[in-house]
């Protein structure tokens, strides 16, 4: 009877322990819940950390073009800081080297793309409609993306900034400077659809003050010498756009129009201080920061790009090439600024 009773209280101990034991499975259940929760609190503030990637493709190198790529990314680092870095790449003057860079960005899944003057632009339209695009150093974006009673608005995944200047104003720059010139020509990179719209324009402003306007287009680098050549021997004035192929070869201009005594107005400050006389120019650092500007408010989610319409310099200047003008004998009126020597 005793070993009986001894058997039974000890398989009462026993059960008494499994029990124990079972009960703490549901107080590891109670805790798994608290766990997930501070995980998921850790992924929502690792996510809170935002990092960008933006990838920059620059048609090619000239100061314009240069300093709106810089005025961008100082722009982009004050507003983001160490949260956004740059592929920042230069198709060296080739449209299809855009195409590959611009490639390149789309499958690196990029957060936003800096298409840095028209080609560029063109490339990006053509490789995505997914990442956001933005523009900068584009004239008339309805000519650069065919778009027909362009508005200001873009749509889609495109926006950015115009280096449009005021081609009238331009045009009268050229009166008020050569008043007694008769012929004007047009110099232009005709594989650029916004010098042809440049010179399309100011060619009406300019007859209508009584110039006759010829039109000399190059197709590269290649015979520029050779129609720059014709153009200074049959003009008095030779006019050249905002156009980057002029921007990069500005010596070659230079050196067929200065011995041949023919001043050049130029569209940008930059074309002026390597070939021109004066010019009513933007300044593209700024223009830069202002897309920066634009791109940080997408990144962030502050603005829809959809939505963003092009936005354009607030300001122009009178300026003038001192060394270029005292060697033609050039007199320049009150109101223009000299270009800073480099």
């Amino acid at each position: 009877m005793k070993k009986i009773l001894a058997l039974a209280l000890a398989m009462t101990m026993s059960m008494g322990l499994v029990a124990c034991g079972s009960s703490e499975k549901p107080a590891e259940s109670t805790n798994a819940p608290a766990a997930e929760a501070s995980g998921e609190k850790a992924e929502t503030l690792s996510a809170g950390a935002e990092s960008y990637t933006v990838g920059i493709c620059q048609l090619v190198q000239h100061v314009a073009l240069d300093a709106a790529t810089q005025g961008f990314k100082d722009a982009l680092t004050e507003e983001l800081g160490d949260a956004v870095t740059f592929e920042d790449q230069n198709a060296q003057g080739d449209s299809n080297t855009c195409s590959t860079i611009i490639n390149g960005f789309v499958s690196n899944n990029v957060d936003l793309i800096l298409a840095n003057a028209t080609p560029a632009l063109q490339a990006a339209q053509a490789g995505t409609n997914e990442i956001p695009i933005l523009g900068t150093s584009v004239t008339e974006y309805g000519v650069a993306l065919g778009i027909d009673g362009f508005d200001g608005l873009v749509g889609g995944n495109i926006s950015g900034t115009s280096d449009l200047a005021p081609l009238k104003d331009q045009a009268a720059m050229v009166k008020e400077l050569f008043p007694d010139a008769k012929k004007v020509g047009l110099l232009y990179c005709t594989s650029e659809a916004n010098s042809q719209y440049q010179v399309d324009e100011v060619q009406k402003f300019l007859e209508e003050l009584g110039y006759t306007c010829t039109q000399y287009g190059f197709s590269d680098s290649n015979d520029l010498a050779t129609v720059t050549t014709t153009a200074s021997s049959e003009s008095d004035v030779i006019y050249v756009p905002t156009d980057n192929t002029v921007a990069a070869n500005t010596e070659i201009i230079n050196n067929i129009c200065l011995p041949a005594e023919v001043p050049v107005v130029a569209g940008e400050e930059g074309i002026c201080s390597g070939c021109g006389v004066a010019t009513l120019s933007i300044s593209y650092y700024d223009l830069g920061v202002a897309t920066g500007k634009m791109a940080a408010k997408i990144l962030t989610g502050e603005s829809n790009i959809s939505e963003m319409p092009i936005e354009y310099a607030p300001q122009f200047t009178k300026k003038y090439n001192a060394a270029n003008c005292e060697a033609l004998g050039v007199t320049i009126p009150e109101g223009y600024e000299a270009i800073a020597a480099e």
